[in-house]
């Protein structure tokens, strides 16, 4: 059952990243090799300037069997995970990165660190993960979030999250983007809250004037089948045409994007935003091509950062 596709770079994400200038991006924790093989890769697009964080010496080694010559690069040796964090941090927080990739360390390590006050990373927004999804080259992006960082968002968070996901989506060039808030039903019931969250959040964001058609609650398949859309005679904005997946839980969110992974070769480009700069968190088993569509996304994320 698992998909033997070959992971596909969505063309155009790649061509947007290129149509802006390139960026200068601190690179944590450097030593795995989908990160240096897709950071590589990147460079040589244009797509960013590299500053390499951690230890030099395992750092080295990758880039050497890529035969890939970092002397030319920002290179700054430490002997923990914790001080490449805190050093990416600084170099964020002194406008010197516009980006930070998280390479082979844990997540909770660079999070903690990012979100110290005396870094000056987190602003007036929540931070919220989101997934840019695609089969084929040039296909049209779905997104998903939150299915990395926000647990169980309350109905503010949410807000956040929707904020920011329309935001990113219109740097793609989704001027009024579709926005499907899931659930597992499309009426709203009590015996089932994220219907009724998903009900306050779509009347909130209409009061709101967020920029987005928002419907919901809506089950999956009548978020992105017009067919089924129609068969349950759901209408609206939305409904069987969703940009955006926007869902109750982080456990959702990380299902639904590894059940496209890992079922039908999706290629899941990953990153957090709404922070000072945006943050690429790849996960250890991703392949250089997702890792190189998440750069890609970040580099789009953080015109204007």
């Amino acid at each position: 059952m698992l998909s033997d596709k070959k992971i596909i770079v969505p063309q155009n994400l790649i061509n947007l990243a290129k149509n802006t200038p390139s960026i200068a991006v601190g690179i944590v924790c450097a030593h795995h090799p989908s990160i240096m093989q897709s950071s590589k890769q990147a460079f040589e697009l244009d797509l960013i300037k590299p500053t390499f964080i951690g230890k030099l010496n395992l750092i080295q080694k990758e880039a050497e069997q890529l035969k890939w010559d970092i002397t030319k690069f920002n290179t700054i040796d430490t002997e923990s995970d914790h001080d490449a964090a805190v050093i990416g941090a600084k170099l964020a927080s002194s406008n010197k990165i516009k980006v930070l990739i998280k390479g082979n360390l844990h997540t909770d390590i660079l999070m903690r660190i990012y979100l110290k006050k005396e870094f000056g990373l987190i602003q007036s927004k929540r931070l919220s993960h989101i997934w840019h999804m695609t089969l084929n080259a040039n296909d049209k992006p779905l997104f998903i979030t939150d299915g990395a960082l926000n647990v169980a968002p309350r109905i503010d968070v949410k807000l956040h999250i929707l904020k920011n996901a329309v935001e990113f989506a219109n740097k793609i060039g989704i001027t009024k983007p579709r926005v499907a808030i899931l659930s597992g039903t499309e009426d709203p019931i009590e015996s089932m809250p994220s219907s009724l969250e998903a009900r306050e959040v779509m009347e909130r964001s209409i009061k709101e004037k967020i920029n987005a058609y928002v419907q919901g609650p809506l089950a999956f398949d009548n978020a992105i089948s017009p067919q089924a859309a129609s068969i349950k005679k759901i209408s609206g904005e939305v409904a069987g045409k969703a940009d955006i997946i926007l869902v109750p839980n982080l456990e959702t969110g990380n299902s639904l994007s590894k059940i496209m992974v890992y079922f039908i070769g999706a290629c899941a480009a990953g990153i957090i935003i709404g922070g000072k700069v945006p943050i690429v968190v790849s996960s250890r088993a991703d392949n250089a091509a997702s890792c190189l569509a998440s750069i890609a996304a970040a580099n789009i994320a953080a015109q204007q950062c």
